[in-house]
């Protein structure tokens, strides 16, 4: 079921990829050929690229795919490595839970403004940040959990696709 999950947000993620490189080639297109620029296809343009990176971060990057700086994590002891991964993941798990009211909150409000071309409201515009905000706070819930269970070493176990020490 996760797979299917994770496979059809992958396709639609490819899909507002796609959009947004439609809407790009678009614009130079009747920016340079046509000499008649259109201002729809950059804004189209912004709003791909908003929706792609938020839903992208959401649901299909991994904990394990994060650039980390974890020098001092990896030589410290196993039992430290854990409390560090703890204490990072509560933080985390801290500061988007705590920004969550306001970030509704903000996003809410902007459902008075329009989008100046296509007009579209900037509460659905900037929804997916939203998604984006309360995914992280799940995310993290979750590995604090696992980092407190029985099993906390496969979490310190995750590493990127290519790391070796």
């Amino acid at each position: 079921m996760v797979k299917r999950l994770r496979f059809l947000a992958t396709i639609a993620a490819a899909l507002g990829f796609m959009a947004m490189f439609a809407a790009f080639i678009l614009q130079i297109f009747t920016r340079y050929v046509l000499n008649d620029p259109t201002a729809w296809t950059q804004e189209a343009t912004l709003i791909s690229y908003v929706w792609v990176v938020f839903w992208c971060a959401a649901f299909l990057t991994r904990d394990k795919d994060q650039i980390t700086f974890d020098m001092v994590v990896l030589a410290s002891p196993r039992r430290v490595q854990r409390w560090l991964a703890f204490v990072c993941a509560l933080v985390t798990l801290g500061a988007f839970l705590a920004a969550l009211p306001a970030t509704v909150d903000w996003i809410s409000f902007m459902r008075i403004e329009k989008t100046p071309v296509l007009g579209l409201r900037y509460d659905i515009l900037y929804s997916i940040f939203i998604v984006f905000v309360v995914c992280v706070v799940i995310r993290q819930g979750l590995r604090v959990a696992r980092l407190l269970s029985r099993r906390w070493g496969e979490v310190l176990d995750e590493r990127p696709s290519g790391f070796s020490e």
